[in-house]
Order: structure tokens, then sequence, then C-alpha cells
């Protein structure tokens, strides 16, 4: 295509002229940089072209001309994106410019190019033409360039400095464009560019000096050949930067020292600087990450450390020329503590380097001291990387780095420690690669490192180069002030290598100066010390203990005490920690020195001089010090020392004497502690030390081993939670983090438990600690709860993997302990429900060790616990309690039958446990294991029932009194006569526990169906009542009612009471019904006992007026009551109710009554339970006690009312039964038997014709009862006849008919209001059935005519309504159609009666229809002149003044006027006025027959 490019650009350069559209030129710029590129590529590649004749002057002239239009016209365009376009097609363009003309445009395409940069912000495509102008200006060697570079070199350096945006790819192609350009410039102006540069390295600007340094860089890369005859005066230039302290000039810098290494910068005078300056890069600290916002520039120190370190290894591994100048030069760095973080990349490119030198030849890399006198010497290196190879993971791992270039350099240390080395480093490497860090055991570690050091000096075996190492590592002591764990190992280091000492004198002189100049105010300083001299001490015994002893006695020690009393405050705490460190250093001795030489010397010299050192004398007296620093010394010293002990051969034979005195010291030492915090490890530390004190002889004694558990308890497990004590101490500034002090100290208390524990390992001594624990183990609050059960759990697991039963002994308290944990296992604390588990499971396999099964052996049922602790770990309570409930069903299969009651009554006392959901799961238990094992309790079954009302009485929990109903019930399902006799035997009233209890029986019908028969049997096994003689004279017997039938009839209330005894209810309705309708009838008047009474009247005014009645009868009729409720005769019980009935039925002179409304609403209401009913009540009318008698026949005689009774075919069996009772000896039964006779008439008329004549005989035989002093009997007969009459046959009633008239005329004037009622009513209806005897009814009419006529005015309306109706009815037997219609139209019910007016019309037409009746008439009036009522009095002279005033002459000789007016004047005198008035009136009417 290229070759044809020629015509193309021949026809398009005339178009360029006729472009006027900005998109169009656009597109002629874009083709003619591409051509142009095509073109350049082109003749790049011309041996490889198809036609190798074109040449650059083909296309030079076509392509000025377009340059020509595209500079001078359109560059000047304003539109940015054409000028952009015209910009990047010139580049391309100059290469083919002819070169005159290049040159000649130079001037002005340099600086319009430059203009540029101020009109663009994206300056990449200018930079990017830019420097192909500038390539092309080189290449045809321009002199014009001359005059533009300082232009150039302005513009183009501020475009370096302005940092790149990784995030906008343009800038940093914009950064690479304009580097190329300043390579384009140095390569020709060598100089004027570095004097440009290098005095931009001082500007205050950080990026101007940022920025020359890159160009720096890309100069030393890109220009060698230039630079190299410029390589002092760079590195001179240098020093400033190598000082600057800002991030990015290091970058730049370390870039910049990148480069000069690669081109031999670092080998001329002054590169020792910028390595040095190199590796104290390396050495940078780390920086706190700090929060910046999204566009920060700024550089961390990690950032500039991380590209030094990663240049130092690439110069070490990948720059040979580099080796000679790190080699050894490098290894000045590793001594010094201020290039410590710099150790890992230093050993690293140490070792590479050494092994390169290993390659040169056997002892290239041995280190020649004679010509590098700045080298550190072999033991100042061996020291000090072995000293940080004891953090080997510090310092991205530099133990490894460490320990590999320890072993490269062994020649150079000592000549035969290469085997050694070979074979034991490799090890100590691999061990740290295979560990993390938290995985690693920094005490393991250090034994292995010290073990490498004890090796490698047994090796050298030089007592002088020893001498030399142990005198510089004592030198380097002061260097690790700021690094507390290297200073502590490198303490140990010491004694190691004084253990290998053979001069006594040398160890002496070393101990002695590390005791004068050891700064004891530091914790790490101490404990180094210490196990210094611990490590030495294992060689050199007697040495160590003579320097101790020694330096207390020196001039030093006596003047450092001197110096310090100057200043008081200072003076205390110094000593103490001068003492501190004099003590711990005993303990180290005697923990590490042979065990044969140090238990002679431990109460002789070690235990005298620590306790010596301790107690501080004031005026003569012991004064014990309060330093923290001072008591944590004696107790690690004292448990080292008991350690000691415990390891050495004999120390079964050794008896401490001091043992008890020592645990008293740690005791108080616990005591002494707050109590609401944790903040030293004080208690932990003293734990420990009583661990190991209690193993040893002699036996602590009881009091002292109570104290000191109780004491570890109370120090441990009170603490408050963890997050609590955390919030209290926030501010606080504790070395150990409370978490780890607070997990430690449970561990130390866990171990000492467990020591005391395998002292006597026994059920009797595991039962001694849990009588320590149980409180902890049941406190209220959750964390307590929390450490006491994990201590258990750790308790018991240990004393089942210690146990050994040689023989098959009794696990006696197997039961306590199963009830102390097994209810945790539904706690509220998850971690308390998980260890509960583990308890159980442990105490399972103890009692199974002690049956005599093997340790190993596995139990599924026990194993099966373990399934169950996944279910914990929620608090889902269904899950909780589920658990419980298996977890007994194992617990009753595994538990020895002896020891089922008291697990049992330990639970029982779980029942009050503080935490409810313990509390619960202690009932679910209970119930569990009653199901499982309760058949076999049966004697236990009353004790069990006293535990729960106890219980009841004491919890007041919702859920408690559930849990002992369904206990309850569980016992009744097994032991239902026990269970209710045990019941019935609690005091009465039942308190409400025990009506509880009562109620747990109706929960399920079968059960409740066998509970309340046994009741109705105990209610009518004995006799209601018995008859008691009262002391006050004259009054009779009274009646005091018997205990069991009163406690069964409240037992039978409070079961009924429950909503759950419906169904059995109503399976036992009519046995129910009836036993409590009699028992309710034999309470009646029914008195309490007098050891009752007292009792129901506190129980009475304690519960309120709420409470139930315990008097017999209303307990009766509250169970009745209760009955019907719950066997669905809701309505039956209202009725009553709402009738006053069960008033009625208490009453003894109502009772029947009350009865009555009860028998009509069970018609009503309750009609089909009737047949039973009737069936069980039939037997009790022949019963002894009068008032079954009574309250049956009121039944039946209610019910022979009701059409229900004939529905159910019951009228005959009924009626039958009751008309058997007609000769009853109570006069109430035999007045019901004539009531209920009578009511057939209202509930089976259609009945009475069928049996008139019996009725009628029994109501005849009613009204002549001989029986009968108040007329009760007479009455009900009277009344009934009454109803019956209208349903009888005439002739039933015409033989019958005289004799009742005759019978009941006496009653009208009766003074019971009811027997006139009933008696005139009666004679009413008789009238009736006078059509055969109409002249003998007449008679009869006429007898008790005035009667009625006179009780018109009796005082008892319903009594005058009788008589209304009673003279209506006998009207039309009258024979007198006047008096008839009189009757008739005057005495209509409810209608008002004017008596004057009507009884003058009565006489009228008495006197005219029988005018011979007017004596007979005057004389039955003279009878009521007498009468008790005063209307009638009144009446009664009215009536003869009317008689008088209507009769004819002829028949006024009948009236014996003497008799009449005696009787008058007699009457005149009554006091009533009315009366007189009366008989005045009828005086005066007496004339017209005189």
């Amino acid at each position: 295509m290229v070759p044809f490019l020629n015509s193309i650009l021949g026809t398009m350069l005339p178009m360029l002229g006729m472009a006027k559209q900005d998109h169009m030129k656009s597109v002629f710029c874009y083709a003619l940089q591409r051509f142009s590129e095509s073109i350049q590529e082109y003749l790049a590649n011309l041996d490889q072209a198809p036609d190798p004749t074109v040449r650059k002057d083909t296309f030079s002239n076509d392509i000025f001309s377009a340059y020509e239009v595209l500079f001078n016209s359109w560059l000047q365009h304003r539109e940015a994106k054409l000028r952009l376009a015209v910009v990047e097609a010139m580049g391309p363009m100059s290469h083919l410019l002819p070169g005159e003309k290049l040159e000649e445009q130079l001037p002005r395409l340099i600086p319009g190019i430059l203009t540029l940069y101020k009109k663009h912000t994206e300056a990449f495509y200018i930079s990017k033409s830019l420097c192909q102008i500038l390539e092309a200006s080189v290449n045809i060697g321009s002199r014009s360039l001359d005059v533009q570079l300082d232009p150039l070199l302005g513009t183009l350096h501020p475009q370096i400095c302005a940092p790149a945006d990784p995030a906008v790819p343009l800038t940093v192609k914009n950064h690479t464009e304009v580097l190329r350009c300043f390579t384009v410039l140095a390569c020709s102006f060598p100089d004027r560019v570095l004097a440009f540069l290098l005095p931009k390295l001082e500007s205050s600007n950080e990026r101007t000096r940022v920025g020359t340094l890159l160009i720096m860089r890309q100069i030393i890369n890109s220009a060698p050949s230039q630079m190299e005859i410029k390589k002092p005066f760079i590195l001179s230039s240098m020093k400033l930067p190598l000082q600057d302290s800002n991030n990015k000039v290091k970058r730049a810098l370390v870039q910049v020292i990148s480069a000069m290494a690669h081109h031999g910068y670092l080998e001329q005078p002054g590169g020792e600087a910028m390595v040095e300056f190199l590796v104290r890069q390396c050495a940078l600290a780390s920086e706190l990450p700090k929060k910046q916002a999204p566009d920060a520039e700024d550089l961390t120190s990690d950032s500039v450390q991380s590209i030094s370190i990663s240049t130092l290894f690439l110069l070490s591994t990948t720059v040979d020329r580099m080796n000679n100048v790190l080699w050894p030069y490098l290894l000045e760095f590793v001594t010094p503590i201020q290039f410590t973080n710099a150790l890992t990349p230093l050993c690293r490119s140490l070792m590479y380097l050494a092994m390169k030198k290993e390659e040169e030849g056997e002892n290239a890399s041995l280190i020649r001291y004679d010509v590098n006198a700045n080298l550190p010497s072999p033991y100042a290196l061996t020291t000090r990387l072995l000293v940080v190879s004891s953090q080997p993971h510090a310092g991205a791992c530099r133990g490894a780095a460490a320990l590999r270039l320890l072993h490269v350099l062994h020649g150079s240390v000592h000549p035969s420690l290469g085997p050694l080395w070979s074979k034991r480093v490799p090890v100590l490497v691999e061990h740290i690669e295979e560990s993390t860090e938290q995985a690693l055991s920094q005490q393991e570690w250090e034994e292995k490192l010290l073990q490498f050091l004890q090796e490698t000096l047994a090796a050298i075996a030089d007592s002088a180069w020893i001498g030399h190492f142990v005198v510089e590592m004592s030198r380097q002591l002061s260097s690790y002030n700021g690094f507390p764990m290297e200073k502590n190992f490198l303490y140990k280091c010491i004694g190691t290598t004084l253990g290998a000492c053979t001069s006594k004198d040398l160890v002496r002189k070393q101990l002695q100066e590390l005791l004068e100049t050891a700064r004891y105010h530091e914790e790490a300083e101490r404990e180094g010390l210490a196990s210094c001299f611990g490590v030495c001490a294992a060689q050199h015994l007697e040495e160590t203990l003579a320097t101790l002893e020694g330096f207390v006695g020196s001039d030093v020690f006596r003047k450092s005490v001197g110096l310090f009393s100057i200043f008081k405050d200072r003076s205390d705490n110094e000593v103490e920690r001068i003492k501190s460190t004099l003590i711990l250093c005993y303990g180290y001795v005697a923990a590490r020195a042979p065990k044969e030489l140090v238990l002679s010397r431990i109460e002789a010299d070690i235990l005298r001089n620590i306790f010596q050192y301790f107690n501080t004398k004031v005026l003569g007296i012991k004064v014990e010090t309060k330093d923290l620093t001072l008591k944590l010394c004696l107790i690690r010293s004292i448990c080292m020392i008991s350690q000691a002990i415990c390891k050495g051969g004999k120390c079964g034979d050794f008896s401490f004497s001091r043992k008890a005195e020592l645990v008293a010291q740690m005791v108080e030492f616990m005591k002494a502690e707050p109590q609401d915090t944790m903040r030293t490890p004080v208690r932990q530390r003293a734990m420990i030390t009583c661990t190991y004190l209690v193993i040893l002889e002699p036996h602590l004694s009881d009091p002292d081993r109570t104290e000191l558990i109780d004491t570890c308890l109370a120090g441990v497990l009170a603490l408050p939670p963890l997050e609590l004590a955390k919030d209290k101490e926030e501010n606080g500034t504790d070395a150990i983090p409370k978490e780890v002090l607070y997990g430690d100290t449970m561990s130390a208390l866990k171990d000492l438990l467990k020591s005391l524990l395998q002292r006597n390992l026994t059920p009797h001594g595991l039962q001694d600690m849990f009588a320590h624990l149980g409180p902890w183990i049941k406190s209220s609050k959750d964390h307590e709860r929390q450490r006491a059960v994990e201590v258990s759990a750790a308790l018991l697991d240990f004393y089942l993997s210690a146990l050994n039963v040689s023989t098959v002994i009794p696990f006696y308290n197997l039961s306590v302990l199963i009830a102390l944990f097994s209810p945790r296992c539904s706690d509220s604390v998850a971690s308390v429900r998980l260890h509960a588990v583990d308890c159980v499971y442990c105490l399972l396999y103890i009692q199974l060790c002690y049956e005599g099964f093997a340790r190993d052996h596995r139990d599924e049922m026990v194993e099966g616990l373990k399934a169950l602790k996944k279910g914990l770990e929620e608090p889902d309570f269904t899950v909780l309690f589920h658990t419980c409930n298996n977890m007994a069903m194992v617990i009753g299969k595994r538990i020895p039958p002896d020891q089922l009651m008291s697990l049992l009554l330990a639970l029982f006392e779980g029942l009050g446990d503080p935490d409810r959901n313990c509390s619960r799961a202690a009932t679910v238990m209970i119930n569990s294991l009653l199901k499982e094992r309760g058949a076999v309790l049966q004697e236990k079954v009353p004790d069990i029932m006293s535990i729960i009302h106890s219980k009841l009485e004491e919890v007041d929990e919702e859920h408690i009194r559930k849990a002992a109903q369904q206990t309850v019930y569980i016992l009744a399902s097994q032991h239902k006569s026990v269970v209710v006799s045990s019941l019935l035997g609690s005091a009465l009233p039942f308190d409400s526990h025990t009506c509880t209890m009562w109620r747990s029986l109706a929960t399920e019908p079968t059960l409740t169906s066998q509970i309340l028969e046994q009741l109705l049997e105990k209610v009518n096994r004995d006799v209601p009542y018995k008859e008691s003689k009262c002391f006050l004279l004259g009054s009779g017997s009274e009646r005091i009612a018997t205990p069991l039938p009163l406690a069964a009839t409240c037992a039978l209330y409070e079961i009924m009471s429950a909503p759950e005894a419906g169904p059995a209810v109503l399976g036992l309705y009519a046995p129910l019904f009836v036993t409590l309708l009699l028992r309710l009838s034999c309470s009646v008047g029914v008195q309490l006992p007098k050891s009752l009474q007292s009792r129901e009247r506190r129980s009475s005014s304690s519960q309120g007026p709420a409470a139930r009645s315990l008097h017999p009868c209303s307990s009766a009729v509250e169970t009745l009551k209760a009955m019907l409720v719950r066997g669905g005769s809701e309505e039956v019980a209202r009725a009553v109710d709402s009738a006053g009935a069960w008033d009625l039925m208490a009453s003894p002179e109502r009772h029947h009554d009350g009865i009555t409304v009860l028998a009509r609403a069970m018609a009503r209401h309750a009609g089909p339970r009737l047949p039973m009913i009737v069936k069980d009540l039939i037997p009790t009318l022949s019963s002894v006690f009068d008032s079954q008698r009574i309250t049956t026949t009121a039944f039946f005689a209610e019910l022979l009312g009701s059409n229900v009774v004939n529905d159910l075919m019951l009228l005959e069996t009924v009626m039958d039964n009751t008309a058997g009772r007609q000769k009853d000896p109570c006069t109430l039964v035999r007045m019901l038997v004539l009531r209920g006779l009578g009511n057939v008439a209202a509930g089976s008329p259609e009945k009475v014709r069928k049996h008139g004549a019996k009725l009628l005989a029994s109501m005849v035989n009613g009204m002549d009862d001989k029986d009968d002093p108040h007329n009760l009997v007479a009455l009900e007969a009277m009344s009934s006849l009454s109803k019956l009459l209208d349903h009888m046959e005439e002739r039933d009633i015409q033989s019958m008919l005289l004799h009742i008239a005759i019978r009941i005329r006496p009653f009208f004037d009766s003074e019971q209001p009811r027997l006139r009622h009933s008696s005139i009513v009666l004679f009413g209806h008789l009238s009736r059935f006078s059509h055969g005897h109409r002249e003998v009814f007449f008679e009869q009419i006429l007898n008790g005519l005035v009667a009625l006529l006179l009780h018109l005015r009796d005082p008892q309306p319903e009594v005058v309504n009788a008589c209304k109706f009673a003279l209506r009815m006998c009207g039309p037997s009258m024979g007198c159609e006047g008096l008839r219609d009189m009757f008739h139209n005057h005495l209509r019910e409810g209608r008002s009666l004017h008596y004057g007016e009507f009884i003058n019309n009565v006489c009228k037409h008495l006197m005219q229809s029988y005018p011979e009746m007017l004596n007979r008439l005057i004389l039955t009036n003279l009878f009521y002149f007498k009468s008790n009522w005063v209307e009638i009095r009144a009446a009664a002279p009215m009536f003869i003044g009317f008689l008088v005033l209507h009769v004819d002459e002829d028949h006024c000789p009948q009236v014996d006027l003497d008799q009449l007016i005696s009787a008058l004047n007699l009457l005149l005198k009554d006091p009533v006025p009315s009366v007189r008035m009366k008989v005045a009136e009828t005086l005066g009417r007496l004339v017209r027959i005189l």
C-alpha cells in the first residue's frame, strides 16, 4: 500500500484547502498520521519490503505541503479536539519532512507545541508528538535545539513533577513520553540537563524533588555512556536527598540507588553512603495504620521499607558487580540495635552473598578482620544472631534468616562448628517454618536454642573463647533495653554460657557484675536475671548461692539502699525491686539446681534468705510488705521451691516443716486481693503454689484445708463477669490481658482442687469438695454458676481418670451429686448446660467403676448423654426440657435402688433454685424418674406428698405449681389409694397448695374417675355427723361433722373445680349428684368440730372474704354446684342460683324448698340425667337419716310436677316410691309426699284420672293426719287436692265430698293465712262436684257462707281472693240468681270491692230468698265478734245490721234480741274505733225490729 501512497497524497492535498468542517479536518489529520507511521515502518523494514526503491524523499514534499496546512492553519483553530488531532499527526510527519525544511520550521514548531501544554489538560498526545519531533531533530543533527533547550526543560520538568494518577492511564503514558523526551535531551546535552536537574534536588517542594529523582533514574538507566564520567558528580549531589525525611523522596531515591547499582555507581567513593541509606530504609519501624482521605498522596514508611527490602535483595542476588560492595560490608549493620528491623533482609542478603563467596573458593567467605576492622567480632555476631532468633516470627520471620546466616558464617565463628551446625541449624529452621506464630511455644523454642547453644559451647570446648563470648554477651545486655523478650533470653544465654565456664572466678565475677548492673525496675530484667542464676546454678550451685548471699552484704547493695533512702518514695520502690529479684533468683536456683544438692539447702539457706528479704522490721516488729512485685516474686519463688521438692527423687521422704506456714501465707495473699476485680495474677500464682505445696508431706489439717478451698473459691468464682470487669477498668494499663488473666486463674483453681482431691480420692473426698462448691453451683449469679460448674466438670473428669477401684464399694453420694448437676442442664447459661452434661456423664461412669466395670467400659445409655449436648447450645425451652427428660431416663436406669429416694429428695430441694430454668428442669427430672421408677416407692408416697406440699409453700412460682401437679398425678397413677389417703390426711381447711395437689388429679379422665369413685366411697362410708350433748342447761344435742366425709367433700370440690375433670364428672354424673345431694342434706345444721372451728376462723381472716368456707353445709353446696358446672349442667346451677335456692338448701327450715328449685331446674335442663339419679335416690327414701328422706322426697315431689318424668317413663316409679312414704315418721316427709302427689296434676294431668282414687285417698288421709300439730300435712293435702280436682272423675269425688267439706271448714278461720287460703280455695273447687248432692252441699255452703263473706275483709289479700273464688264457685249452687250474679260480677279476680255496699246487697238477697236463715246467720256472725282481725270484727256487726235492715217483720221473732244486744254492747267496748262505729250503726238498725 505504501508505494501507492504518493498518488493518494497527490489526490488528497488539494482537498485539504477545501475541508471546512472540523470533523472532516480531523479525518484528514488521522489519515496523515497513519500514512506517516506506515511510511516510517515501511522504510525501517525496507529489506523485507516488496518495493525496495521507495525512499523518504518520495513523500517529503507532499508531507511538507500537508504540514504547512496543518501547522499554519488548522493548529490555530479554536476547537480543542482538532488541535489535538493536528498535534498527533505532526509527530509522525516530522520524521518525513525534508531535513532543511524541518530545521527551518523548528524555531516555530517547538514553541508552538509547547504552548499547547497550557491549552490542554490531556498532555499525552502533545508529549508524544514532541518526543517524535525531538527525535527527528536529533536525527538530522539540528542546531536549533540548543536554543530551544531551556524552554523545553522548563516546560517538561513540571510535567514529571505532577504525580501520575494510576486511575487515569493517559497521565501515566504522558509521564513515559516526557521521560523519553529527557532521555533524548540528555543524550545530546548531558551537561546542560544535569546542570538543570541537580539543583532541583535542593528544592523545598516535595514534588520537585521526587520528579527530579525520577528523571535522574531515567537518565542513569537510558544514557549510561553520557553519564559515565558524571558518576562522582552525581553521587556527591545525592548527599542532600539522603537526609530527606519525606517518604516519597525516599522511595524515589531508593529507585535511583537501584539504577546506580546496576551501572556501577556504588563502587565509586561515596557508594557506601547509598548502601547505608538503603539499609536504614529497610530498618524503618512500621507505622500504625491511620485513616487517610481518599485523595491522600502520602506514602507510609511500610511502603518505603518494602521497596527498600526488595531492592536490597535484588542487588544482593542479581547484580554480580555488587557482591564485593556488599560483602562483608553489610555485616556492619547486623549488630547495631537500630538496624533490628532490617535484620531479615540483611541476613538473607548476607547469606546469598556468603554462598556466592563459597562458590568462589573454600576460604573466600571467611571474614578477614585484618582488612575489615569495623566488622563485628564472631562473639558479637553469634550473640546477636542467636538472641534475635529467640523471637523467630518477629520482623518477617527473622529467626530463620538469622539462623541460616549463622550457619553460613560457622567458619568465621569457630573452625570446629561446621559439622554440628550443619546438623542442628536446618532442624531449628524447619521447626520455625512448620509452626505458626500462634502455634509456636516460646518456652519450647527457647529451650531448643539454649540446647543448641550448650552443644555449640561443648563443641568449641575452648575456655578462652567461651570467656570472650560471655563477656561480649554481658556487654550487649544494655543494647536490648527496649527489647524485654530478647534481653530475657540473652540472660538465659549468659547463664548457659556461664554453666559451661570452668573458671569459678569468672562465674562469680560475671554473676556479681550482672547483679550490680541490672535494671531492677523492669520486670523482664528481673525475670531474665533470675533465670540466668537458675541456669547457672545447674552447674555452679555453690558459687550462685554464695554470690546471692554476698551481694546483700556487699557495698553495692548497701550503697543502693543508702542512696535511695535520700528519696523516700523511690527508696521503698527500688529496694523492693532488688529484694524481689533476689527472691526470684532463689526460686530459680531451687528449680534448676541438682535435686540431690538443693533439698538440704532449701529450709536452711534458701527459705531463710527469702523471708529475710520479704519481711521488713520496723522497731523490731515484723511488717509484711504490700508491694505487688515483691509478693509475686515470693509466690513464684515458693512455687518453684515446691516444684523442686516434688520433682526430687526423695520427695516422699522429705517432710516440709514450713508447709502449713507457706500455705497460710498464700491464703493471706489471696484474701488481701480486692473481691470485686482481678488486676494482678496474685490469686493465680498463689493457687499454683498451693497446688504443689499440698502434695508435700505432712498433710494439711482440716481447718487449714477448708480455709484454703473457701478462700480460693470466693476469690475466683465471686469475681464479676469478665465483660463487667473490663468496663470498670477500661482505662487501666494491665500488663496481662483480662481474658488471659481470668483464664489462667481458673486453670490454677482447677489444678489446686485436683491436687487436694488427689489426696483423698474417695466418695467422701468428692463429697467434701462439693460441699464447698455446692452453694456456688446454685448461685443466682450467672457468672458464678458458670465458673463453679466448669470447675466441677474438670474435677469429676479428673476423679474418673484417676480412679482405681480395687474392690466394689458403694458410691453412696451419687444421688446427691446427680441432683446437684442434672437440673443445670437447663441453665440459662449455655456453657453451664454443656458442663453439667459432662458432670452427669462422669458421675455415671464413676458409679459404673464402683460397680466393678472396667474404666474403658462404655455404656450405651451413658454415652447417649454426649449426643444431647448439641441441642443444649441454643436456649430452646422445648429442647432443654426434652434433654432433661432423656437424661432422667438414663439416670433412672443407672441409679441404685437404695439411692432413688435420696435423689428425689435432693431434686426437690432444687425446686427453689434461683434460676427458673433449673427449677423447671428439676421438676422435669423428678417426674421422669417417678414415671420410670415410681412404682417401687409406695411406702414413700406420703413422704413425697409432704415434700411436694412443703415445696409449694416455699416456692411461689407458676411452673413449680404445674410441675407439682404433674408429680402428684404420676404418683396417683401408680398409687391411687395412698395418694388419696395422704391428701385426705391434710389439715382442714385445705390450704391453696393442697388444693393445687387435688386439682392435679383431674388431668386424665380415667384416673380422675377412679379418684372420684374413691372419694365418693369415703363420703358414703362414714356417718355424716355425730350427736353431741351440749353443756348449756336446757339446750339439746348438736350435730358435729365427721372429718373424713368433710375432707372428701372438700377434695371433690377441688378436683371438680378443674376444667380437665369434665369428662370424668360426666361419666359419674349420677353417683356424684346423688352422693353430694345427700351429703348436702346431712350437712344442714351440722357444725364443725371445735378444733376446726378456730382453724376456719383463722383461715377466713387470713385469706380474706374470697376464701372458701369449711362449714359442712357450705362446702357441700359449693361442691354440688361445682359438680353441676363441670358436668355440663351450668344452666341448672345458674337457675338455682338466680332463685336463691343455694341459700335455701343451707337453711334447716327451707332446705326442702331449695331442693324443690334444684329438682325443677334438673327437670328443665338436665332431663336425660334423671333416670340414673332417680334410680340411685330411691334407696335413700328408706334412709335412717330424716334429712336424706326429706331431700329425696322433696326432689321426687318436684319431679312429679314436670312432664319430663312422664316422658322418661319415670312417673309410676317416682309416684309409687313417693307415695310409699305417706306413713313416714317425719311430718315434713309426709307433707312433701302430698305435695308431690299433687304436682302430678301439673306434670302429668292425664295420669290423674287413672290414679284418681288413690290420689284422693292420700289427700284425705293427709287431712286426717293425727300427728300434724301445725297442720302442715293438712295444708299440703288441701293445696294438692285443689290441683288434682280439675283432673279427677266426679264419681271419685262424690263419695268423699261431704267428708272433705266438713274436714276443711275449721280451717276457714285458721290463724295461718295459708290454711285459710287453701281450705277456702278447696271449698270453691268442691262446689263444682255438688250436682249430685246439691242439698247436702248447700247446707255446707250455708255453714261457710258467713265465714266466706266476712273473710272478704281478711287482712291477707290471697285469702280475700280465695274467698272471692269460692263465692263465685258456690253462687250457682245457692239457688238465688241475684246472689249468683252479684258473686259473678262483683267478685271477679282483680276487681276492687266496696264491701259495705256489697254486703248490703247480699243481705238483701239472702233475706229475700232465705228469710228463715236470719237467726242462724246472726248467730254465726256473733261468733266473729271475738275474731283476732279488726276488719272481721268490724264486718260482723255490719253484716248483722244489713240482715236486720232487709228482713221482713214476719221473721223478726227469730232473733234473740237480748242475746244480740248484749253481744253488741260488749263489742261496743272494742278498742278499735272503726269496730265501735260499725256496732253503733248496727244498733241503730235494730230499732226496726224492736
